[in-house]
């Protein structure tokens, strides 16, 4: 498993993450999502009219996979679950935000290589404090 310190270059270095979540039928979906790691949580910038942000609003029980590696001895990774909360407006707009200040230029800097947010009025923030973590690095073995 990484190291706290392993683990949060990892998943500040990181840019794709997997999300897991429930659908109203029991199903489970998997999709494919950007993220952002405050070295407590881990925000996700979702489309409001995803199957995923629909999942979420109904389950907020969600588990994400962090990995990276090709070969055996290079694969490393984190999983992350928990339930989400969301934070603020619905769409983003860019309407002020304490708790999104800071996180807004990081992602946006790591995403799209931009100092400022570009709000576009068709996703919004969920923040994942998780309840569990678990990590492998078999570059250890």
């Amino acid at each position: 498993m990484m190291t706290p310190a392993e683990l949060d270059e990892f998943l500040a270095t990181q840019r794709m993450c997997r999300v897991a979540t429930v659908s109203r039928d029991g199903a489970p979906h998997v999709s494919a999502l950007w993220f952002a790691w405050d070295g407590t949580s881990l925000w996700l910038y979702s489309i409001v009219r995803s199957k995923r942000w629909a999942d979420l609003r109904h389950d907020p029980r969600v588990a994400v996979v962090v990995d990276s590696g090709e070969g055996y001895g290079e694969l490393r990774g984190v999983e992350l679950s928990g339930a989400v909360e969301f934070v603020g407006e619905i769409p983003r707009s860019g309407e002020p935000c304490a708790e999104l200040d800071a996180l807004e230029p990081v992602f946006a800097r790591k995403n799209f290589g931009l100092e400022a947010m570009p709000h576009d009025g068709r996703h919004a923030w969920t923040r994942l404090t998780p309840s569990k973590t678990v990590s492998w690095d078999f570059r250890k073995l």
